[in-house]
């Protein structure tokens, strides 16, 4: 093995990587070291390679982890020297022992009460994080039921007079009406904050930051005409904020304000700082979108700078926290009538698998984020270029310094006002794929991650928040890995489109039963439009590679045979292009499931024909954009959408 290839792997990039079709692929040397350089290890010449290898070596003796991670009951090898140790729990209670000698390190007997406890040994205080061996799952939750529930776009939902956004008092209506008609859990897309001071930015899964929420779907009467089926994200976004900034200036709540910040919010004000800034210096100056075009005194939280600018303008900072604030409410309200409802699990929240490189997340988690990388996926079946996300993840160098603090953070905020979450992407608990800026796609490598230690604290903050985890599962996993999220109890996803063997789809009642079935997600066509075609249509216009028409025509034949075979439907011949009728029978399809949970897209529900994404394109097909077709009210007041809800509720009872 070469000194580069050795110094790749030592700093866990992968040298080879195996494509759909199984061939194996060898990462060039150029994009190693651009990949090593991007991590602080540089590698243009042996002489770096060396110092590079030389660094990483001391960080592997380093005596203390900034937090190490175990299951309840295991040995804890921890660094040190055999001897007395004291053991103080978080929930109080203490204990001695003494630490036996072990290789190059000691080991200790196993704790087992889960939670985040510290060890003094030898002088030195170790922090432990305990995780139970599975999370708080599905089955949990359902006691023994086989529970349904919707998903939904949150910026589609409908309220009057919300100003074209769809906002929490909509999702708050949403989710009563949705479980007081039996549905356990309502998945909801990315909540996350975007950028105030830049309205032209609006995907949901290339946020400012995981750990703050999106202050436009805040319920709030602005002067916002309703621009219909498509929400107007720039004029509707710079409308929300002149009616909340009003709403604020009138009533900005100081003792309640005060009281968050000290309290839950006390983590968010970074980014309101970072927002303030942001929008001190945006206006006439575009470059300033970007935190790292910002005047260098600005660059980092930390300066004398940035430290004078929360002094002179503590009113601007206040708004931000207040718009946290507000939103931080919404959320609680919406959850709170899910499970007043009855919900066992309500709200589960999308989690995307990175940022953007000039939000505030990266601005103001500088060590522990990836810089001059940005994430995606290698070349598939239908992205024969790769993808690249044009967004950053956590560092996993950075991630051990810190002690995974900004992650540990960010699972709290997604649980804070939800019985579950879905993680997006899931396979990046593992590794990453990363593409060094000005590298195509095709030319990126896997970067692993420490995945013990980020499977071990995701158990445990499910089981502190006694909520479910999803796993975006779709694609290829890292060997093992399917086994790893199986046994620490997080439920993948079953989608009706990808459940099949070569041209026959599976029947449902062999898909798996801890995970969660889907007729489909956001990226993927629904049930009606794939049935009339909807998806092939795009495509071709676009000229985006795709499904033919006649391939489409073989596949409705091998779906409805196994809607036949599932007894779902017993009609012998399929509606010719009728993609409603289809949709209920899919609805009773996915509800005899064998998985615990069944999540039908409210896009099925009403037989919607367009998509919410369609990857690979920007502007091109109206992303994340469409509405719902009337409000909370109307929708349930629809013969059509409660009889699919009614056919799957229905499904779940007998199978």
């Amino acid at each position: 093995m070469s000194a580069l290839h050795a110094l790749a792997a030592a700093a866990g990039i992968a040298i080879r990587w195996r494509d759909v079709n199984g061939a194996d692929h060898v990462v060039s040397d150029d994009s190693l070291r651009a990949v090593l350089a991007a991590i602080d290890f540089p590698a243009g010449s042996e002489a770096e390679i060396a110092d590079s290898l030389a660094t990483l070596q001391r960080e592997a003796r380093r005596a203390a982890p900034a937090l190490i991670t175990a299951f309840v009951g295991d040995k804890i090898h921890l660094p040190g020297e055999p001897g007395p140790f004291r053991a103080a729990l978080e929930s109080g209670h203490r204990f001695d022992g003494k630490a036996e000698a072990d290789g190059d390190g000691v080991v200790i007997p196993g704790i087992d009460e889960p939670g985040y406890h510290e060890i003094e040994l030898g002088g030195a205080v170790l922090k432990l994080a305990v995780a139970p061996r599975r999370a708080f799952t599905i089955g949990d939750a359902a006691h023994g039921r086989k529970l349904w529930g919707l998903t939904v776009q949150l910026y589609g939902l409908r309220r009057d007079g919300d100003g074209g956004i769809g906002d929490y008092a909509a999702l708050e209506a949403f989710a009563a009406h949705a479980c007081k008609h039996g549905a356990s859990a309502i998945g909801i897309s990315p909540a996350h904050a975007l950028f105030s001071a830049d309205v032209n930015r609006f995907g949901p899964y290339a946020p400012s930051n995981r750990a703050a929420l999106n202050v436009l779907h805040i319920a709030a009467d602005t002067d916002a005409p309703d621009s219909g089926d498509l929400v107007d994200w720039p004029a509707a976004a710079a409308a929300k904020l002149r009616a909340l900034r009003a709403q604020f200036d009138a009533n900005p709540e100081y003792a309640a304000l005060a009281a968050f910040r000290a309290g839950p919010g006390r983590a968010l004000e970074t980014h309101a700082v970072f927002e303030a800034l942001a929008a001190n210096l945006v206006p006439g100056n575009p470059e300033a979108q970007d935190w790292r075009r910002w005047p260098a005194a600005y660059q980092s939280p930390g300066s004398p700078a940035v430290a004078r600018f929360i002094l002179e303008t503590p009113h601007e900072i206040a708004f931000h926290a207040w718009l946290q604030f507000q939103a931080d409410k919404g959320l609680a309200a919406a959850q709170a009538a899910a499970k007043s409802a009855g919900a066992p699990i309500g709200l589960i929240a999308d989690l995307a698998v990175g940022t953007d490189h000039a939000g505030s997340h990266s601005w103001s988690r500088q060590d522990e984020v990836l810089k001059g990388l940005e994430i995606g996926a290698p070349p598939d079946l239908i992205n024969r270029e790769g993808q690249s996300w044009g967004i950053t993840a956590f560092s996993p160098r950075g991630l051990r310094k810190s002690g995974f603090a900004a992650f540990i953070n960010m699972l709290r905020h997604a649980l804070r006002h939800a019985g579950g979450v879905r993680i997006d992407h899931v396979m990046g608990l593992a590794r990453l794929w990363v593409i060094p800026q000005g590298f195509s796609s095709a030319e990126g490598a896997y970067l692993a991650l420490p995945v013990d230690d980020l499977m071990r604290l995701v158990t445990l903050e499910s089981h502190r928040h006694r909520a479910v985890i999803l796993g975006e599962d779709l694609g290829t996993l890292p060997d093992g890995f399917g086994d790893k999220l199986n046994h620490a109890g997080i439920a993948g996803l079953r989608v009706m489109w990808f459940e099949r063997r070569d041209a026959a789809f599976t029947s449902p009642a062999t898909w798996t039963p801890s995970a969660v079935a889907m007729t489909t997600t956001h990226d993927l066509p629904t049930v009606a439009g794939w049935w009339e075609g909807r998806d092939i249509a795009w495509r071709q216009k676009l000229g985006m590679q795709g499904e033919s028409e006649a391939e489409r025509a073989a596949d409705r034949t091998a779906l409805w045979r196994a809607f036949q075979d599932s007894g779902a439907t017993a009609a012998p011949e399929p509606p010719a292009e009728d993609g409603a009728a289809v949709t209920y029978v899919a609805a009773a399809h996915l509800g005899r499931s064998a998985c615990a949970l069944a999540l039908l897209p409210v896009e099925d529900a009403l037989s919607l024909p367009e998509q919410p994404n369609l990857p690979g394109t920007v502007d091109e097909h109206p992303n994340w954009r469409r509405r719902l077709p009337g409000d909370a009210a109307s929708l349930f007041a629809r013969e059509d959408f409660l009889a699919r809800m009614a056919v799957l509720a229905q499904s779940r009872e007998h199978h």
